[in-house]
């Protein structure tokens, strides 16, 4: 029975809140931040199941009165309520049920986006500066905050490669399943004949790596500046601003230009190598889980062909889970909910399913 979990979640949630207080914990940066985020978690766990106990006994309540109670339309309301919280208390067990599912730890970080054009010469720019504003106003309508790191602009407009920063809850968590090759099928500005044209851009998606998760040695780092440069490669300050950092041991390389500070721009920069270092990381780990099992959602091939945007039919086609929405004005609005919580349902759904519901026996 899922209430047998019940008091186990709430020892622990108690256990938190007494470890949090504790200044010896605060004093250590790392270990609080870790009991914290899985203090925000089981937060939303234990709304959820105080709201499961409550439906429960407004369901014995009606039972009761369906039982003892004389007057026939007291029971007809009373049989009423009790189909209600029935059908409630269902759909509550479903969503205990997958806020039960642990998370893995780098879905709680922020993350870094980068967006590259593909094939499709100054149509693949052109789609990738609409893919990086559709990220941008998802981010405003989730309260998260972006922070541009570094970019390429392409020669009609868009980008040849762009790199920003999302800052909020969960942000990895969610924004993991749009990794991948994104296809976009319209008519480019520059035909004249109305023909149809197949771009593409590559979305990649890295936790944003914190500095207990990533050990860097500064002498393995190459640090090299230069100009910041704006459209058509014009300068835009005189000074040496922009900072290129190169991991000497794996040959990774990040650089930052966006900010008029040569310091922040290093900052900037070395979150994106400590990042992609960390990255590297996780997909070898990931990899080496995948040759035990088959993952139904991807969210880190970045090979994968994941989704198609057909704007002669406005329609959005996501291929991992043959989901297709004919809103694309509106998912290129930012409106990217209705996908990304279909990926996380089937993705949840599939894991429910590989632990055999274990932590229900």
């Amino acid at each position: 029975m899922i209430e047998d979990k019940f008091e186990a979640v709430k020892q622990r949630f108690r256990e938190l809140s007494e470890e949090l207080v504790n200044p010896a914990v605060m004093r250590d940066r790392e270990k609080y931040a870790r009991l914290n985020r899985e203090y925000k978690e089981l937060r939303q766990l234990i709304e959820k199941i105080d709201e499961y106990e409550l439906t429960k006994a407004r369901l014995e309540e009606a039972r009761t009165v369906m039982r003892e109670e004389d007057d026939k339309e007291m029971r007809e309301l009373a049989k009423s309520e009790a189909a209600e919280a029935e059908d409630r208390l269902a759909r509550l067990e479903e969503e205990i049920k997958f806020l039960m599912i642990p998370k893995a730890e780098e879905d709680r970080k922020n993350a870094i986006v980068e967006i590259r054009a593909g094939t499709g010469g100054d149509e693949a720019s052109l789609f990738a500066g609409d893919l990086f504003r559709m990220y941008t106003r998802f981010a405003e309508r989730k309260g998260w905050k972006v922070e541009m790191v570094d970019y390429n602009e392409g020669t009609a407009g868009g980008f040849k490669e762009v790199i920003f920063n999302v800052k909020g809850d969960d942000v990895y968590g969610t924004l993991k399943y749009e990794a991948g090759v994104h296809r976009v099928q319209r008519v480019p500005q520059t035909e004249t004949q109305g023909r149809i044209h197949t771009s593409a851009a590559t979305v990649m998606v890295l936790p944003e790596a914190e500095e207990f998760d990533v050990q860097i040695d500064m002498k393995d780092i190459r640090k090299d500046l230069f100009m910041s440069s704006g459209p058509g490669g014009q300068s835009v300050n005189t000074t040496y601003s922009a900072v290129r950092l190169t991991h000497i041991p794996t040959g990774i390389v990040a650089q930052c230009q966006d900010e008029k500070s040569q310091h922040k721009n290093f900052e900037k920069a070395l979150r994106v190598l400590r990042s992609r270092i960390y990255e590297m990381e996780l997909r070898k780990k990931k990899e080496e889980e995948a040759k035990l099992r088959r993952s139904m959602v991807s969210s880190g091939d970045r090979s994968a062909k994941i989704r198609t945007y057909n704007f002669p039919q406005g329609r959005v086609t996501d291929h991992r889970i043959g989901l297709t929405l004919y809103e694309l004005d509106q998912v290129l609005d930012g409106r990217l909910d209705k996908l990304i919580d279909a990926l996380k349902l089937a993705d949840n759904t599939e894991k429910l399913k590989r632990a055999g519901e274990q932590w229900l026996k």
